[in-house]
């Protein structure tokens, strides 16, 4: 009985998938994700990689929604105060003035965009491939920020 159980096992054992390889020799995953799936895919098992990519992204959601509250709170009440100063009288906003600054501001931003552009291309490039070569922890961070971000 015991042998007919080792057997069973071995035969489960043997069709399992290895998911790894299965990955490796399909044509639409080396397209999407190229042949290598990374330096840390080759060190770390798939759910060690999900654990640090989601602990990791959850710290950095977690912070993330901190800071966010903590500079929306200071924005806010910032402008509030402005606008309370303003409606009692302590000081007096030039809206002419704001409003020819504020565009002027917006054609500066829109003659830098246009400089901007390799530097954010090759930035996105370095990125894609990051992504490309470490799947499985870019989307245990993902999913981790997301976890932190909600929490």
């Amino acid at each position: 009985m015991a042998n007919r159980e080792k057997d069973l096992e071995n035969e489960i054992y043997d069709k399992v998938v290895d998911l790894k390889e299965y990955a490796k020799r399909q044509r639409w995953w080396n397209r999407v994700f190229g042949k290598n799936s990374g330096p840390i895919a080759e060190k770390y098992s798939v759910a060690t990689q999900i654990a640090l990519g989601g602990a990791s992204g959850w710290c950095a959601g977690y912070l993330c929604q901190k800071v966010g509250k903590v500079a929306a709170t200071a924005v806010g009440g910032g402008l509030l105060l402005l606008q309370i100063a303003n409606n009692t009288g302590y000081i007096q906003v030039d809206w002419k003035r704001v409003e020819k600054d504020v565009n002027k501001a917006k054609k500066q931003l829109k003659n830098n965009t246009d400089k901007a552009g390799p530097e954010l291309n090759t930035f996105v490039e370095k990125s894609t491939d990051f992504v490309k070569k470490n799947i499985v922890v870019t989307s245990g961070f993902v999913g981790g920020f997301l976890l932190g971000l909600a929490s």
